[in-house]
């Protein structure tokens, strides 16, 4: 990651002892299921309409054709034809694929219907941050946590986020679901945040709305792209909200990509910089 961070100067890398991992994968672990696996085993055992609608939407930004089923539940079919379409993408190769997204379904849909465990997550995130914490990054489902634990703690020296591979675009089943809600069709700004950097590949279904400074970037402040960054005036460096593309190969969601990429190196190492 250093070496992909541009020029810093002398002491602006971390240490790894400066460098944090907020965990809260237990907090979405339930008992076993008597006599065997919790859960649905397939997408046509999905009965569940948040994640019925989470897998069909995925679907759709997978490029499958969105069925129109009126007032009735989409079929078994329908659900395994969705599931397969996505497991034809770059999105989540592999045999053990519709298992884990699944799982990832039901992770989802379980942090925005269960107050103890989206508490939980976001407790996690706060017991990392310190005192000097400058750069806060989040993946996936955890851009969310992220994003949603900076909102709820003004008080934190944290003026970097990165947000990486971010369903918080996703209309109704993400944005409309935030906390603090969105007014007016914008997101909050966190208080105290200066520069936001929001990295996606352009064939990540879970990141399906690339552009969020046009959900998220304070009224009057700059919303830069990646082009337009390098011409921006330095006072645009307040509070602004930059969209980033990048290509993660054919593991368009994978953290490793994300993490090893230049652009998130730049971020990160901007955010550094500022202190």
């Amino acid at each position: 990651m250093a070496e992909r961070a541009g020029d810093l100067p002398p002491g602006a890398v971390p240490d790894v002892k400066d460098v944090d991992v907020a965990f809260y994968g237990d907090v979405f672990r339930a008992p076993a299921a008597k006599g065997g696996q919790a859960g649905p085993r397939s997408a046509a055992e999905v009965t569940d309409p948040y994640e019925v609608d989470l897998l069909l939407a995925w679907a759709a930004a997978a490029g499958s054709p969105r069925e129109q089923h009126g007032t009735k539940a989409p079929t078994p079919r329908t659900l395994q034809r969705a599931m397969n379409a996505l497991l034809r993408s770059p999105f989540l190769p592999g045999p053990v694929a519709e298992r884990f997204l699944l799982g990832v379904l039901r992770q989802v849909r379980r942090y925005f219907s269960e107050d103890v465990v989206r508490e939980r997550a976001m407790e996690a995130v706060a017991a990392r941050v310190g005192p000097d914490t400058a750069v806060l990054v989040g993946h996936s489902l955890g851009s969310v946590v992220a994003y949603e634990a900076l909102c709820a703690h003004p008080e934190w020296p944290v003026r970097t986020l990165v947000t990486l591979g971010s369903p918080l675009g996703m209309p109704s089943l993400v944005f409309d679901r935030l906390r603090p809600a969105p007014r007016d069709g914008r997101g909050c700004w966190p208080d105290g945040l200066a520069c936001w950097t929001n990295l996606a590949d352009q064939h990540d279904v879970v990141a399906s709305v690339k552009r969020l400074a046009d959900l998220f970037a304070p009224v009057g402040a700059p919303a830069l792209n990646a082009a337009g960054a390098a011409k921006a005036p330095p006072e645009a460096a307040a509070r602004v909200l930059r969209d980033v593309p990048v290509d993660n190969g054919w593991k368009v969601h994978d953290l490793l990509r994300h993490l090893t990429a230049r652009e998130t190196g730049v971020a990160i190492g901007e955010g550094l910089r500022a202190g």
